[in-house]
């Protein structure tokens, strides 16, 4: 980024290449609309095209990058009026991702039960909570760069995520609890 910063455009070439797909599955899981999330992250590009001058070299381009993601997607629920909902898609294709072995088929159906009950219980999530899951969890992001992102220092991102998972868990419990009975 400070080759773009410096002049050199042509460079955010390479900058799309390794950082459009990630940008995707992050827009994706927090509006849930893949059509939205690629325009997104076109407007991130522009955006980070646009305002290549402020980028500091010293801080983090990833959590750089993620403030204007964050910003571009505020802005589009403003534009549209949309709500974000998770698409839980991009969190089972992250996690295929790290399982390589093929499950049998009872292993499947409970997989397949349990995701729909995660994907009910993150629609439920505040949304503040729903992000620093994305951003930790699903992006991997770490919470030095989650902090630049969220202006907040990384003991409070570290007890945001903690909440975070509790609250999460909680209401998986309460849905499966539900659904037992």
């Amino acid at each position: 980024m400070a080759e773009v910063s410096a002049g050199k455009v042509a460079r955010l070439a390479v900058l799309f290449e390794r950082y459009h797909r990630p940008l995707f599955r992050y827009f994706v899981s927090m509006n849930g609309n893949r059509e939205q999330a690629e325009d997104l992250v076109q407007e991130v590009f522009f955006r980070m095209l646009r305002y290549r001058t402020s980028y500091d070299p010293a801080q983090s381009f990833t959590a750089w990058m993620y403030q204007i993601a964050r910003n571009a997607g505020v802005d589009q629920v403003r534009k549209r009026g949309t709500a974000q909902v998770v698409d839980i898609d991009t969190f089972v294709d992250r996690r295929a991702e790290l399982v390589s072995a093929s499950p049998g088929p009872e292993e499947s159906v409970s997989r397949g039960q349990d995701l729909a009950l995660l994907r009910r219980a993150m629609d439920q999530l505040p949304e503040d909570k729903r992000e620093i899951l994305v951003l930790s969890r699903f992006q991997g992001m770490k919470h030095e760069d989650i902090a630049e992102v969220l202006g907040c220092e990384v003991g409070t991102v570290k007890v945001r995520v903690y909440r975070a998972i509790r609250a999460l868990e909680q209401i998986y419990f309460t849905l499966e609890k539900e659904k037992a009975s």
